[in-house]
């Protein structure tokens, strides 16, 4: 936890962030990834003489402005389990080619978004194609795990595409909010997916807040019961309270309080996360969130088992053609494209 000489007096607790953020119940995991790649070769993939000498396969570690992740040609998250919580994937910038065991597969990107419902064993893999061979391929992708009622989960999957065109972006002067989930100045919106928590019922929302300088930026108190956690990811000189506030950190708000922001002399960019805690007791480990610690152990064993033998895709970092759009294909044969 990193300390402040004045909290602002508003703020319960302060706690450090990197690519990898904390939260707090209903929200479980946040991973915010900003990567520059270079220009992409045949493969999609960084040229070679760029990734020789890495930990390919878990490489976390940033070099020449980007990591490769769990891929070993192409960056990002070869197949993995998911069980007991759901996804949202938000693609700012950047490309995701995501194949999964429900037989699902697409690509998404440039400010699109996917919510991945997994209340039962699901496994998927989520790569990053580094499309354009000219120029720098950056890629900006934040992932946030929203956990799930005991009696919702080990029930149906459901995986949905919001395409950035429906995603409510409102400007001023002097900010811009992006609303990944939730209601903000008359527009709104939520997950598509069926017994999702983040729903209008559970005050769930999520926003991004580019500040320019100087801006003033202000947030009414929620009801109480609902929690409020602000990110300051970028930017300088930002005040809460009229207390100085520094960037990669996560000021956890005390319950019904307001958020007042004035913004230093450069763009800054903060995150919003809100929402009613589930309030239960529950038990995790690795990619499972389940009642107790017997469940999540027969769980993880039926996915070392089953994990392999029910990926329908032959390869684990499997990818789709360059030249495939925004687009989600279903088993059935239907496709999904923006309007």
């Amino acid at each position: 936890m990193f300390l402040l000489a004045k909290k602002p007096s508003t703020v319960q607790k302060i706690v450090d962030i990197n690519i990898h953020w904390s939260g707090d119940d209903p929200f479980t995991f946040i991973s915010h990834h900003h990567d520059t790649y270079p220009k992409g070769n045949a493969q999609m993939a960084p040229p070679l003489e760029t990734i020789r000498g890495r930990n390919l396969g878990r490489d976390y570690q940033e070099r020449m402005g980007f990591r490769m992740y769990h891929g070993r040609v192409v960056p990002g998250f070869p197949m993995h389990a998911h069980w007991g919580y759901e996804t949202v994937t938000i693609a700012e910038k950047g490309f995701v080619d995501h194949f999964d065991t429900e037989g699902n597969n697409g690509r998404f990107g440039n400010g699109d978004m996917q919510w991945t419902l997994a209340s039962s064993r699901y496994e998927h893999c989520e790569m990053y194609p580094l499309l354009d061979q000219e120029n720098e391929n950056p890629v900006h992708i934040t992932q946030i795990a929203i956990n799930l009622p005991l009696d919702r989960k080990n029930g149906d999957i459901h995986v949905n595409n919001v395409w950035a065109e429906s995603i409510p972006v409102i400007s001023t002067e002097t900010s811009e909010v992006t609303l990944y989930c939730g209601r903000y100045e008359g527009r709104e919106i939520y997950s598509p997916n069926p017994s999702s928590w983040a729903a209008p019922e559970n005050s769930v929302r999520i926003m991004k807040i580019v500040l320019k300088p100087g801006a003033i930026f202000t947030l009414d108190p929620l009801d109480d019961g609902v929690d409020r956690n602000l990110y300051y990811v970028s930017g300088k000189g930002a005040t809460l309270e009229g207390t100085k506030i520094k960037t990669w950190l996560r000021y956890k708000m005390k319950r019904c309080t307001p958020v007042n922001i004035v913004n230093g002399p450069e763009e800054s960019e903060f995150w919003i996360l809100e929402g009613k805690p589930i309030g239960e007791r529950q038990a995790s480990f690795g990619p499972v969130i389940l009642k107790d610690i017997d469940e999540v152990r027969s769980s993880m064993d039926e996915i070392r088992i089953k994990e392999f033998q029910e990926w329908p895709w032959g390869v684990m970092d499997v990818t789709n053609p360059i030249d495939m759009g925004r687009e989600l294909h279903r088993k059935d044969g239907s496709v999904e494209r923006p309007m």
